[in-house]
């Protein structure tokens, strides 16, 4: 899948270069779309290809053994699609509200098995009956569905032509709509769960390229969660899963496409 996301991005910055080349050959350049930026109000939507991850702070005793990292994630394409309300604040800033969908898919691999040890019960967790661990069990696939919601401050700086460059930073709320985080079966049952409603910060870079009609700006975003995302397994359940992550944090890089 990143192979394919990764191609689909080269394809789409080079088709956007050949545009822009195309801009700037021109031999009569105008100004296009000259009065959309002093709209007080505007709208449009966003396409997104998305990069999710997980920052991981593992536990010293169960995720851990001496400097060995027995918990790993790994990061899978996805995509995204959202719509864009914009208010002008001055010539050099914008208000934007950018509520979408994100579609994402995780691995984390528990390697955990050595934590049989800890049978016998330790302070911080009771005694259990130790199994072998099998693929399902070492493996969690983890799909989200995520209502994005990143309110953002947009600077940007002169036109040059028909583009403009422009910076953006803001926060995000966003609800895991896979999250599990009700269910009352856990990781032994082989259902992750995680917070449902969580707070993230962005910032983005990129360039508006204006044509006669629209405005598309391809730009790429930065999404990083501030809360810890980790629900506990049940108390019964052996620590081999949620007890080995202490910290548990998406972050996600996404390439968008922003037609206005």
């Amino acid at each position: 899948m990143n192979k394919i996301l990764l191609k689909s991005l080269v394809l789409v910055s080079f088709t956007l270069a050949t545009l822009a080349d195309a801009q700037f050959r021109t031999r009569n350049r105008m100004d296009r779309l000259e009065s959309f930026d002093h709209q007080k109000f505007s709208w449009g939507f966003y396409l997104n290809g998305n990069l999710f991850d997980f920052h991981t702070v593992l536990h010293p005793r169960y995720g851990m053994s001496g400097n060995h990292n027995l918990v790993s994630a790994k990061p899978m394409g996805g995509f995204g699609a959202g719509l864009i309300g914009k208010m002008r604040l001055n010539d050099y800033f914008d208000l934007r509200l950018e509520p979408g969908l994100q579609f994402a898919e995780r691995e984390i691999v528990f390697n955990t098995q050595s934590n049989d040890q800890y049978a016998a019960g330790t302070l911080t967790n009771p005694p259990f009956i130790p199994f072998p661990m099998d693929e399902d069990d070492r493996v969690r696939r983890v799909k989200s569905t995520m209502l994005d919601i990143p309110v953002l401050v947009e600077m940007h700086g002169e036109r040059w032509y028909n583009t403009r460059p422009y910076v953006a930073a803001g926060v995000n709320y966003v609800v895991n709509l896979q999250s599990n985080a009700n269910s009352d079966d856990d990781n032994l049952q082989q259902v992750f769960r995680s917070t449902t409603h969580n707070f993230a910060w962005s910032a983005e870079i990129g360039i508006q390229i204006y044509f006669n009609r629209f405005k598309l700006t391809p730009g790429i975003r930065g999404t990083f969660f501030m809360n810890n995302e980790m629900v506990a397994d049940n108390p019964a359940t052996p620590p081999y899963w949620a007890k080995a992550v202490s910290t548990l944090q998406t972050r996600a890089f996404m390439f968008t496409l922003k037609f206005e």
